[in-house]
């Protein structure tokens, strides 16, 4: 197992920080979709910290998933792929990072801006307010703004499983292996 990606691997910690990110996601999507949903109104405000406390540890993984990337260089694509799985491939990764930070940005804003402002993480961490007052309609728009794109990141996220299955399943190559770790090619 290696440390930095090459041309046709992901090192060790591209695989921990996509597999931990990818938990992540799964879970504060579907405890914002809960939360909103289906807790009881009374408990919601426990709820909202925990989910923007792992909403800004998320931010961070992200953060550092990006330096990483750019520090080293990315497995490059199976040499038979169209121009069109390319180019699909080269948009729905940089559209996810995207989704995730708008996601995190615009939850953050939603955090800190509360009635109680939630500025903790889950390691107990202070993170600063990106805004302490907005008005209300603002507020609303932003985490209305915030739901639309979970929403959009959830599909998103389909989509990216799909693909990988895809590449598994019926083009046999070794996308989705080179992101995991035991699979045999």
């Amino acid at each position: 197992m290696t440390f930095k990606n090459t041309k046709i691997a992901w090192g060790w910690p591209s695989k921990l920080l996509h597999w931990l990110g990818a938990i992540i996601i799964l879970l504060l999507l579907t405890h914002g979709w809960w939360m909103t949903h289906m807790a009881p109104r009374g408990e919601r405000l426990a709820h909202y910290a925990g989910h923007s406390a792992l909403g800004y540890d998320l931010m961070a993984l992200v953060v550092l998933r990006l330096l990483w990337r750019w520090l080293n260089p990315v497995p490059e694509l199976p040499a038979d792929l169209r121009p069109w799985e390319r180019l699909i491939a080269q948009v729905a990764h940089a559209a996810l990072y995207l989704l995730v930070l708008v996601v995190c940005v615009t939850g953050w804003v939603v955090a800190t801006t509360a009635r109680s402002p939630m500025t903790k993480e889950v390691f107990g961490i202070n993170v600063p307010a990106l805004a302490t007052t907005l008005d209300r309609s603002v507020r609303q728009s932003v985490e209305e703004i915030h739901m639309v794109f979970a929403y959009l990141l959830a599909a998103l996220v389909v989509v990216h499983v799909i693909g990988a299955l895809r590449h598994h399943i019926f083009k046999r190559n070794d996308v989705l292996r080179r992101m995991t770790w035991g699979m045999r090619s």
